[in-house]
């Protein structure tokens, strides 16, 4: 058992972890920080902390995470490069450290920068979860069942930290696959970065003209689910832009040349314009197919 968990952001994947972590007896104590003194408030008015204090208050991080077993950090990735200069006079090789970041290649230069190179104890990790909802109050037990969490250890990471925080996710319901650290920002700012930028230039585009045009009134459950993601944390996608903007900037122009591939059979009204515009809408209903027939064979197999 864990007997002192420190949680530092106490918002939605941190909430959620701990939740989970303490309705199943995984942990005696849990202590959280964060920079929010009112979402602090209510995750110790719900029980999600035992203990709380703003991140921001000279020497809090190094405070609770002295005598900690284990320390999860659970801030926005740009918050990475402080947080470690925060965690290092305090840091003990007794302990275990994880991150929940979708940015594994900042994170671990962060630390690298810190302490001269990744230390052994520290796993670097990214849950596949989240909601549109941000804050404790949107936290709960069940956020990680059957949910993939992608861990990304280094040269330098300790085969026993890496199987202590891989039990610890696989107790919490979640599918725990190891990857290296450039291919997971990669993959991720295709399959998840990626759709957030999306969503987020769809809606503003949209949003500009809603207030001449009232077309969100009129806007139905297809608006609704595609822009879901749009309503995900500002400061943590800003963050992720910049940070992997490398990745992400490439892949937004190949979007560009996508759209203007579907345009183009568009602009004539043509038998052969048709048909070709009906062979890439089955290729990408197909494609689709294929990752939701995936995605329950992972959950079948668990």
């Amino acid at each position: 058992m864990i007997q002192r968990l420190c949680v530092i952001g106490v918002g939605l994947i941190g909430g959620s972890m701990a939740k989970a972590a303490r309705s199943l007896g995984l942990c005696r104590e849990i202590v959280g920080l964060d920079t929010d003194p009112d979402n602090l408030a209510r995750a110790l008015a719900l029980g999600v902390i035992d203990e709380g204090y703003d991140i921001q208050e000279n020497g809090a991080i190094g405070k609770l995470a002295t005598g900690a077993d284990w320390v999860v950090i659970a801030t926005p990735p740009g918050a990475s490069l402080k947080t470690f200069r925060d965690l290092q006079s305090a840091w003990s090789q007794d302990t275990i450290y994880t991150d929940v970041g979708s940015i594994k290649g900042k994170v671990i230069a962060a630390a690298e920068s810190v302490f001269g190179e990744v230390p052994a104890n520290f796993v670097p990790g990214h849950p596949i979860a989240g909601a549109e909802r941000s804050g404790v109050e949107a936290a709960s037990t069940d956020l990680y069942q059957d949910k993939r969490v992608i861990l990304t250890p280094v040269a330098t990471t300790n085969p026993d930290a890496v199987r202590a925080v891989e039990g610890f996710w696989t107790a919490l319901g979640a599918l725990v696959s190891l990857m290296e650290p450039l291919h997971h920002d990669q993959v991720f700012a295709a399959t998840s970065h990626l759709p957030h930028v999306l969503a987020y230039a769809l809606v503003h585009m949209l949003g500009r003209k809603d207030e001449q045009e009232e077309i969100f009134q009129y806007a139905g459950a297809g608006f609704r689910d595609f822009t879901r993601i749009a309503s995900s944390n500002p400061e943590m996608w800003r963050d992720i832009c910049l940070l992997n903007g490398e990745q992400i900037i490439p892949l937004l122009s190949g979007m560009g040349d996508e759209l203007k591939k579907v345009s183009s059979l568009m602009e004539n009204s043509t038998a052969e314009s048709a048909k070709n515009l009906l062979v890439y809408f089955a290729e990408a209903r197909d494609a689709r197919q294929r990752f939701l027939n995936q995605s329950s064979s992972d959950i079948g197999s668990s």
